[in-house]
């Protein structure tokens, strides 16, 4: 089951559902930060563009909450049954770095 989860080469295997769903995120999330472009160009006006680049920081902490629930379940509870107790102080780290 380790080849499904984060090994020492820093990666992590995704099933199809899952990376499928993160790309669909991440696809709509590039096409908001587009439109902000044209809005920039445009000369729209300042609080418009602000409410749209709110609306990306929002959909970028859903996706990070996304992935961060996907890693839990997977890479951390598998390190955790193995015996490998770091994978709690990465996940504390990776924590104190997402709630700056």
């Amino acid at each position: 089951m380790r080849d499904k989860c984060c090994n020492t080469k820093r990666h992590k295997k995704r099933d199809s559902a899952e990376q499928k769903a993160l790309l669909v995120r991440l696809k709509k999330i590039e096409g908001q930060v587009r439109g902000i472009q044209k809005m920039v160009e445009n000369d729209a006006y300042c609080p418009d563009i602000l409410i749209q680049v709110s609306a990306i920081i929002s959909a970028l902490n859903s996706f990070n909450k996304s992935l961060l629930s996907c890693h839990i379940h997977s890479c951390v509870a598998e390190d955790i049954k193995s015996g490998k107790d770091e994978a709690i102080d990465e996940l504390c780290s990776v924590l104190q770095k997402l709630m700056k």
